[in-house]
């Protein structure tokens, strides 16, 4: 198994996950922004030339929840709840609640602080992206209330969502009014397999 990576990524959720499952996998490392990211070789791999893609023999895949549905559904299945699980509604919600809520503006806040030169920046972008951050991580707080995890226990809901909460909290969104999110990404952040993904 082979994951194209890049660190402060999304590629971080599927080495976590592989840490998690406790399966071997070998790393081909980029930097964000890399030309070899759009040389054709890697292209010809993914089209988008972006990270992470997994090669599993002959199945290439380069989503990272679909990447995480894929191994858990393969290698782990007691990290997904089956339809028929009380839970199943509830970790269908947050596992896709990260792309579709919290990293649009994640994307928008790191265009204009970090990937634009700063004469194309835009301070107001940048503030109402995280505003709306800020907005969106409101919601899993509240969710988040005597809650340990996202689906009642540790699902790839947490790989995907969690993850992006902690990237959140590292581009400079507000927890000051978060506990329950706070408590969470440390909890998150403790685990010996993230930490082992974190430092790759």
């Amino acid at each position: 198994m082979k994951v194209y990576f890049a660190p402060q990524s999304r590629a971080v959720r599927t080495v976590w996950l592989l840490e998690e499952i406790g399966l071997p996998y070998e790393l081909e490392k980029f930097q964000l922004g890399q030309k070899e990211m759009r040389a054709p070789d890697y292209m010809a791999i993914n089209p988008n030339g972006r990270v992470p893609t997994l090669v599993d023999s002959d199945v290439t895949i380069s989503e990272s929840t679909a990447i995480a549905q894929y191994l858990a559904a393969k290698y782990a299945p007691n990290l997904a709840p089956s339809p028929e699980a009380p839970n199943f509604a509830n970790y269908l919600q947050w596992l896709h609640y990260a792309e579709g809520m919290i990293m649009p503006p994640i994307n928008n806040y790191v265009v204009e602080t970090i990937l634009l030169p700063p004469e194309r920046r835009n301070d107001e972008i940048a503030m109402r992206a995280l505003k709306l951050l800020n907005r969106t991580l409101s919601a899993v707080e509240k969710h988040m209330k005597e809650r340990e995890f996202l689906a009642d226990y540790f699902t790839i809901a947490d790989t995907i969502t969690g993850h992006a909460i902690i990237m959140a909290r590292r581009f400079d969104a507000d927890f000051s009014k978060l506990p329950n999110l706070s408590t969470y990404a440390d909890r998150l952040e403790a685990r010996p397999a993230f930490q082992r993904a974190a430092s790759v």
